[in-house]
């Protein structure tokens, strides 16, 4: 299992940013795969960003384009840019070792004028 502490989430005004981080407590994170996960009220939780050990990244169609994610293995900490918020990425996002059992508390985003 791995142990994850979200954090930078917070209330922005649409068309602003955000820069969350998560540190994970896990073996081996440099050839993780490592994930953002969103869940807003009411809906499922989305894959909606990831990143492969070699650097490779997918996004979902509803963040390409705006979300960036990143890493800095030598501090097993995996980053989300967001730009161009929309009320829509309201939820509370999660980050996770893909292909593992992850927890961490979220961070809350909240997108509203």
């Amino acid at each position: 299992q791995a142990q994850l502490v979200e954090s930078g989430g917070g209330l922005v005004q649409p068309g602003g940013s955000l820069r969350l981080s998560c540190t994970a407590s896990v073996s081996s994170f440099s050839f993780r795969t490592m994930g953002w996960y969103r869940q807003a009220p009411g809906k499922q939780r989305e894959l909606v960003a990831y990143m492969t050990s070699v650097g490779t990244t997918v996004y979902d169609d509803s963040v390409k384009g705006r979300f960036t994610i990143s890493r800095d293995n030598s501090k097993k900490t995996v980053y989300l840019q967001m730009n161009s918020l929309k009320p829509e990425d309201t939820a509370a996002y999660y980050c996770g070792v893909l292909g593992m059992n992850n927890s961490g508390q979220g961070t809350q985003v909240t997108v509203s004028s």
